[in-house]
């Protein structure tokens, strides 16, 4: 059918997850049957489109070792951890930057005491957040 195209999202899950697949009638037919879930519906693409804009913002505006402490911090609330699994080069890809700019300000850092390096895996110490 016109203006039906597979989706291009890309989603990495932090740990278990369900998946709930809808199929694409059944998506079409409830848009116009329930107002809530067309008000669901709705609400996600604000707030996703908010999350890109803050996106956009950060990369336009932020300095990158900012928007790294930033990214830890955040993977720190996710998980409810200190221990960040994460290679430097899914880091990288995730700040849209290289995997030696990463590792070198990972590097720094573990050198001002905030953070220990290890293979895949990054330890937030207390003083990270100070």
């Amino acid at each position: 059918m016109p203006g039906r195209k597979k989706s291009e999202v890309k989603a990495i899950a932090e740990g278990d997850l369900q998946i709930i697949a809808i199929p694409h009638n059944k998506l079409d037919e409830w848009l116009c049957k329930y107002p809530s879930w067309k008000n669901y519906i709705m609400r996600s693409f604000n707030e996703r489109f908010s999350e890109l804009l803050k996106s956009i913002e950060s990369i336009a505006f932020h300095k990158l070792d900012d928007r790294l402490i930033a990214y830890l911090k955040e993977k720190k609330r996710l998980s409810g951890s200190n221990l960040i699994k994460a290679s430097h080069y899914q880091i990288a890809d995730e700040l849209a930057t290289s995997r030696v700019v990463i590792s070198r300000l990972l590097k720094i850092l573990e050198n001002n005491g905030k953070i220990l390096l290890y293979r895949n895996e990054i330890k937030l110490l207390n003083n990270f957040d100070a």
